[in-house]
């Protein structure tokens, strides 16, 4: 993928690293190739490790429940926390990125989920449960933020490719942890508390690139002559744009939004809708598995599509189309067309890699790209916490699918209008 005449870990000036997360100058073509590497492994594992902690979580949320007798409500609860942690946590991620740098912030953000995820399966109580939970939130959330940044930072020319790497890393970790967590936890003799400390040994290993290339800027930054002289005297990086001010920002942020409201829903809500149609449980289950694996190989193709497109409003709308399409199969027949139903929103859910990649385009600078991805993501998760919460209460009060599915059909035809807004080839810096 990186061919070794490529040196993308010279960073980009305007991003303005801390000492300790800048890398020494002029490096030799073979110690670059190796970081490059490093850096390439470093992603993907990271990416990996974005949300295991929640799809093993779901998938045995029952057991947690019984272990911890843990009421209805607060499960409810449980299962709106991780939007509201990536919202809350995402804020600190450009002050923190400023202050330590990115590299440093995502291998402190590995190290806090593997903590989370190691104390939480063996706590006692709900709030124990709840907290460890959280602190492994944090850290995906701030991970979540800069992943975006290291790209735009350390691949300038790549952006598509590696937005695509990575995103098809997060869908496959998505999915493995979903589909695989309880065949493990019935190796291991039912008990749900090591079915769910199984994914801290996979988030320990993220944790070793970055820690790595942290230990060798550290280095670099001690040894380098005349480095911090050589950074007094560069000029001072542009200033960070206000980015409420910017008409894109918005369209991105309610854009990722509503596309995380759509995954949130289908993921939460699809399979009881075949179920309530007639399909088999254990088909349910694997119509879901259907449209969670779309996201693989897609995630690294719309990317790359879509950083060779000055504008990417006509992918929005094929994304869109397809949803429209596939809510309109679940509201006609759902179960007559179940296949193609679950294919087609496992295409539309795609929506999530473009908005990353647009993430990066929309912005010419690093502070720009690491305020661009905070504010779009943080708005973003907010926008989608009531959705799963107001698509079952519109199920329980009327009865039926309809409304919901109608619901959820209205939400994307706002999705796409705002996806063809943030779409255009316009930064934020010229809108600031």
């Amino acid at each position: 993928m990186l061919d070794e005449t490529t040196t993308p870990l010279t960073p980009r000036e305007d991003i303005a690293p801390a000492p300790a997360d800048s890398p020494a100058p002029s490096p030799s073509p073979r110690t670059t190739v190796w970081l490059t590497r490093l850096l390439v492994v470093g992603l993907v594992l990271a990416a990996v490790n974005l949300r295991p902690a929640i799809t093993s979580l779901g998938a045995l949320l029952e057991d947690v429940r019984a272990g911890l007798h843990m009421s209805g409500s607060v499960a409810g609860v449980l299962t709106s926390v991780p939007a509201l942690c990536f919202a809350v946590f995402g804020v600190t991620a450009p002050r923190l990125a400023r202050r330590f740098g990115p590299g440093a912030v995502v291998c402190a953000g590995m190290v806090a989920i593997t903590a989370g995820l190691l104390i939480r399966p063996f706590t006692n109580g709900t709030a124990a449960f709840l907290a460890a939970s959280a602190l492994a939130l944090m850290g995906i959330a701030v991970s979540n933020v800069l992943m975006p940044v290291i790209v735009k930072r350390y691949f300038p020319d790549r952006v598509g490719t590696m937005t695509g790497l990575y995103s098809m890393s997060l869908s496959a970790g998505t999915a493995v942890a979903a589909a695989a967590t309880v065949p493990m936890t019935a190796a291991l003799g039912g008990s749900w508390r090591l079915g769910l400390g199984l994914w801290a040994v996979v988030a320990a290993v993220a944790v070793l690139p970055w820690a790595a290339l942290l230990v060798r800027d550290r280095r670099s930054a001690a040894t380098t002559a005349g480095g911090e002289e050589e950074r007094k005297q560069a000029p001072a990086p542009a200033p960070a744009p206000r980015i409420a001010r910017s008409p894109t920002a918005w369209a991105l942020g309610t854009f990722f939004g509503l596309q995380a409201t759509g995954a949130y829903i289908t993921m939460g809500w699809m399979p009881q809708i075949f179920r309530d149609a007639g399909v088999p449980a254990g088909t349910a289950g694997l119509l879901l598995a259907v449209t969670m694996v779309m996201g693989v190989p897609l995630a690294f193709v719309i990317p790359r599509l879509a950083t060779r497109m000055r504008n990417q409003g006509p992918i929005v709308i094929a994304l869109g189309a397809c949803g429209l399409t596939g809510y309109a199969g679940l509201f006609l027949a759902p179960a007559a067309g179940a296949w193609l139903w679950a294919l087609l929103l496992g295409i539309s859910n795609c929506a999530f890699p473009l908005a990353l990649t647009m993430i990066g385009m929309r912005a010419r600078t690093g502070p720009g790209v690491v305020r661009l991805s905070a504010f779009a993501q943080s708005t973003g998760y907010l926008i989608s916490i009531p959705g799963p919460l107001l698509v079952g209460v519109l199920y329980q009060h009327s009865g039926g699918w309809e409304l919901p599915i109608t619901l959820m059909a209205g939400l994307m035809v706002p999705q796409i209008v705002l996806g063809v807004v943030a779409g255009r080839d316009r930064t934020i810096e010229d809108e600031c």
